[in-house]
């Protein structure tokens, strides 16, 4: 018995102490903060303050001019805001301002500020965020085993069914066009050799924390890049070789939360102001930690979630997204995720090797009934090189969006006279089922090579 009091004795102090270090914990929270103008703000005037020459130029070859939405957030507004909180991020085309808080009393006090129209939790921490990730080990060469016969060695298949070799053949490799990829992380790209011949132009960290370097995390990202960027004849060629990129971080991949929304929009952002022509995007959310802030498929506009109503103001800009459209066709949800669902966007489904959709390949139709996915390409499974530096097989519309996103850009090149929105919809022409779209194939298996062909006579 005196055994037994002495056992409860220990557990109530374990319990107390516990208890107390869980009230000690100091969680923090991120709210999104929304502002009624942009008064005071830099003007229209000199646009050079505003975006790079790059982007001017891209504008300007489109006949596109800047707008209320390219000025930043007001600066004098942000610096209130900062007497009170953290503010980690702006994003101008949406008006608002991320900040971090200990203590959410003081989301009131900026609620009540004259300039402030709302405030909205999007993060909550979880204690995971310490948690760092460690570069894996790599390969440094290719075995024998990995080399064929063909010139685009394993990636041929994936490339040819879009036309795309003969596009290739013709010159257009992607040879001044940048290309933004927008994911969680590049693991061991500053190091695999056959990643460093590619031309990265740079990289940027948008997650709260940042890592301490992005080529520490995800394998994801290296695998969305290699489907393009990747030259090693008879191994792997991609379908940019020769493209630039701008490798961008906005997935936190510690958590599934609101503000990874938040992120993805600074991402885009900057990729617009660095004067990117393509962006490739193989992230999606529709469901949260939270499963109070998941979205629905009402919500599947183009126009309602954060992340889709800044996809959809990107073909304005001069910049084509191509996303893919999720890997849900086989669960509950099925449908496509958010920003597949924007607007003047390429969406991207997987084909299997034999060209019929894969089982996963999220569907459509977005919620005001347009047709989604929009493309599709190989992607169940597609070749491509993860950060351990070898040549895998791997299943995902992650994949099957870079893929196409590659012969978007060369297409591009092929045909600098187009626009944003007049090359998204060459290239869903030029799709095999483009004569009667459905929610399941989109506008089909797009023929790059037939588009050049068919758009250089109409010059």
């Amino acid at each position: 018995m005196k055994r037994n009091i002495i056992l409860a004795a220990l557990l109530v102090m374990t319990l107390q102490t516990a208890f107390a270090q869980e009230e000690a914990k100091e969680f923090a929270y991120i709210y999104r903060i929304s502002l009624t103008d942009k008064n005071g703000a830099i003007g229209l005037d000199n646009p050079l303050e505003l975006l790079s020459q790059k982007a001017l130029d891209r504008r300007q070859r489109q006949g596109l001019t800047l707008d209320e939405s390219d000025r930043p957030v007001n600066p004098k507004y942000v610096k209130k805001i900062q007497k009170l909180a953290q503010v980690i991020g702006t994003s101008r085309w949406m008006n608002t301002v991320l900040v971090r808080v200990t203590d959410t009393t003081v989301v009131d006090k900026i609620v009540d500020l004259k300039f402030v129209s709302g405030a909205h939790k999007v993060w909550t921490s979880t204690g995971k965020e310490e948690e760092l990730p460690e570069r894996g080990k790599y390969a440094t060469a290719f075995t024998e085993s990995d080399s064929t016969d063909n010139y685009y060695g394993k990636g041929f298949r994936q490339i040819s069914v879009m036309g795309g070799d003969s596009l290739h053949a013709a010159g257009f490799r992607g040879q001044g066009m940048t290309i933004a990829v927008i994911d969680g992380g590049y693991c061991n790209a500053d190091v695999i050799p056959s990643i460093k011949k590619i031309n990265i132009l740079g990289t940027r960290d948008f997650v709260c924390e940042p890592r301490p370097n992005i080529y520490f995390d995800t394998s994801h990202g290296t695998g969305v890049l290699s489907c393009m960027g990747l030259n090693e004849p008879n191994v792997f060629v991609g379908t940019a070789p020769e493209a630039s990129f701008w490798l961008l971080r906005s997935e936190d991949g510690r958590t599934e939360q609101e503000v990874e929304e938040d992120y993805w929009v600074m991402a885009a952002e900057f990729a617009d102001s660095v004067g990117v022509d393509v962006i490739n995007t193989s992230l999606g959310y529709n469901n949260f930690d939270d499963h109070v802030t998941s979205h629905v498929y009402r919500d599947l506009d183009g126009h309602t979630a954060f992340i889709s109503k800044a996809a959809s103001m990107l073909a304005d800009k001069g910049v084509v997204l191509v996303c893919s459209a999720g890997n849900s066709g086989d669960d509950v949800w099925k449908l496509i995720t958010p920003p597949a669902d924007a607007d003047n966007v390429i969406t991207v489904g997987a084909l299997n090797r034999q060209l019929v959709n894969a089982n996963f390949s999220s569907l459509g139709p977005s919620y005001d009934g347009r047709i989604k996915p929009d493309i599709m390409a190989i992607g169940n499974p597609s070749y491509l090189m993860y950060g351990e530096g070898e040549i895998i097989r791997a299943n995902g519309t992650s994949f099957s969006s870079p893929t196409a996103c590659g012969m978007v850009a060369c297409l591009w090149q092929a045909l600098p006279h187009l626009t944003a929105r007049e090359l998204i919809d060459v290239v869903r022409r030029s799709g095999d089922n483009s004569q009667h779209p459905d929610n399941v194939y989109g506008y089909g298996l797009p023929n790059f090579w037939h588009a050049y062909i068919k758009n250089l006579a109409r010059r």
